[in-house]
């Protein structure tokens, strides 16, 4: 397969978090049974008339905000002419000659480090109903609920070279919206979807090459597969000397393949012409001014403050900083709790592990960020160890109780005893005499298994510190005395030493080789029998050949 260079561009479709839809008043939440929340305005009908949602143009703007766009003053709307059975007018309201943001950027993270990708507009437009396919009867059911939603369309130039920045793109398009509140960026429900146009040059070329349009991926994994292959398709081709044909695909996610829907070989005409019910929408600087100040801290800054002000590693921020939810509750609790290492340790460690096993969701907890925040100071100031905090922590999962409630049930609260922990140790070092007298004679590991005994026999009663430092207390005082009888023991008693008298042994039948020039010399009669090679051939096959010879 040749060397070719993938140009890619995105159009991101994301719905916006109004209550109501972008023309009429009908409600703009997910889900309902199938054209429950639909009105004759949203599904055309003769004589109904339009009136545009302020909020959905303020989320508008606040998102070009985020993606670093110019906010352009005036605006106008569309009629994007086609027909298709989710749009039952027949024409989409779209913003095509004068769209609301424009040239933005956004910075994305790339093996060659960072990366700008450039945003050529985004306007607001209505989202078109949904078709439901029913294979098996062979028919297509029409949802009109999805119709009228306010839509953004976030239009990229062909600067994404590769599936890993694509996908790094839409995480974070996804996390900057998320952020300015104006999208929930479900995927799975279609609140974020994305067009993927892709064509292939060689590396000498001046122009690119001709494109196909990948519709409708609606997962980050779809987004990669379908890049991927869609680049080996039309490396083939050229490879073999086709040619590409301009069309739009669709992706199978079983199959793993994209496949032809519609050719594009002569550009489609939607007959726009400008939209004739509703007025254009102008912006003024003090309008301008207020949405922006309406913008929350976005991510880039609270990365800077986890870091620089709270002091915690780029790792842990960043996994609190992809999350928007996580990040949100992150800071309730510091505000509550103001010791942000902690917090963070046990929202990492802790939180986001049950979160991650499936036992809560972020957007369901049953407990609030101040709650959370108790539980972590009651472990800082060791009111509760830090294995029993991980038992509450999930108690309060299960019962949305709070920490100290839990804690008193469980008999989890450390109440700081020390009179009965040192009688309670004194016991235990009596009870364990023989560990005791190890630890004396220097096995110091055995100190872990006494303390061991002691954290069963004092649970609630004091914390682990002073436990440890009683112990320590203990055995010292032990070792002491125990010193001093052994000191008296040896200072009455004197050892005298005895001499020992040995009787050396000598054989005097041993045979002492001759040493003549410095060289043993051996004599052959005092050779064995079972050395002579001839009597020992001679023998061979016969049994007790040795014990004869010892006989």
């Amino acid at each position: 397969m040749s060397s070719y260079i993938p140009v890619i561009g995105l159009e991101i479709h994301a719905e916006l978090l109004t209550q109501s839809k972008v023309f009429c008043t009908c409600s703009a939440e997910f889900g309902g049974s199938p054209n429950s929340r639909c009105c004759p305005v949203c599904t055309g009908m003769p004589g109904t008339l339009p009136v545009i949602n302020q909020k959905a143009v303020e989320y508008a703007v606040k998102a070009g905000m985020a993606l670093g766009c110019d906010i352009s003053k005036f605006s106008s709307f569309d009629r994007k002419n086609y027909f298709y059975p989710d749009l039952p007018k027949a024409y989409q309201i779209s913003e095509l000659y004068y769209p609301l943001c424009l040239e933005g950027k956004v910075a994305i993270d790339t093996p060659n480090g960072q990366k700008y990708i450039r945003i050529n507009h985004i306007h607001l437009e209505e989202d078109a109903g949904k078709l439901v396919h029913d294979d098996f009867n062979g028919v297509s059911l029409a949802d009109y609920n999805r119709c009228g939603i306010p839509l953004i369309e976030i239009v990229t130039e062909p600067d994404i070279s590769s599936a890993e920045e694509a996908k790094a793109f839409v995480e974070k398009v996804s996390l900057l919206l998320q952020y300015a509140g104006v999208c929930d960026c479900k995927m799975e429900q279609g609140s974020l979807r994305c067009d993927v146009n892709i064509s292939l040059m060689r590396p000498e070329d001046t122009q690119f090459g001709t494109r196909a349009e990948i519709k409708n991926l609606n997962s980050l994994k779809a987004i990669t597969r379908a890049i991927n292959y869609e680049i080996k398709r039309q490396s083939r081709l050229l490879d073999a000397g086709k040619r590409v044909i301009q069309e739009t695909r669709r992706f199978n996610d079983n199959k793993g393949e994209t496949t032809s829907m519609r050719s594009k070989e002569n550009a489609h005409d939607y007959r726009y012409f400008p939209e004739p019910d509703i007025l254009q929408v102008n912006l003024t600087d003090e309008m301008l001014d207020v949405i922006r100040g309406m913008l929350p801290e976005l991510p880039q800054k609270r990365m800077e403050r986890y870091t620089k002000q709270y002091g915690l590693p780029e790792n842990d921020a960043q996994i609190i900083v992809n999350q928007k939810r996580v990040s949100d509750f992150y800071d309730a609790a510091v505000e509550a709790y103001p010791q942000p290492k902690s917090i963070a340790n046990f929202v990492i460690v802790e939180l986001l592990r049950r979160v991650n096993l499936g036992e809560v969701t972020m957007e369901a907890l049953p407990f609030s960020a101040q709650e959370f925040a108790q539980l972590v100071q009651m472990a800082d100031t060791e009111q509760v160890s830090k294995n029993d905090a991980k038992k509450i922590l999930r108690k309060m999962i299960e019962t949305g109780k709070d920490a100290k409630t839990i804690a008193e049930e469980s008999g989890m609260l450390i109440a700081n005893d020390t009179a009965k922990a040192e009688a309670v140790i004194a016991e235990i070092l009596v009870k364990q005499a023989d560990a005791v007298a190890q630890y004396q004679s220097g096995e110091k590991k055995v100190f872990g298994f006494l303390m061991g005994q002691c954290t069963k026999e004092l649970r609630g009663v004091c914390t682990p510190a002073a436990m440890k430092e009683i112990l320590e207390k203990k055995l010292s005082e032990a070792t002491l005395v125990s010193g001093t009888s052994e000191a008296a023991a040896d200072s009455e008693e004197t050892v005298k030493e005895t001499e020992v008298s040995c009787t050396p042994y000598v054989n005097e039948a041993a045979y002492r080789p001759e040493r003549k020039d410095g060289i043993l010399q051996i004599s052959t009669d005092h050779l064995l029998s079972e050395f002579d090679f001839l009597g020992s051939s001679r023998s061979c096959g016969r049994r007790n050949y040795h014990s004869s010879l010892c006989a």
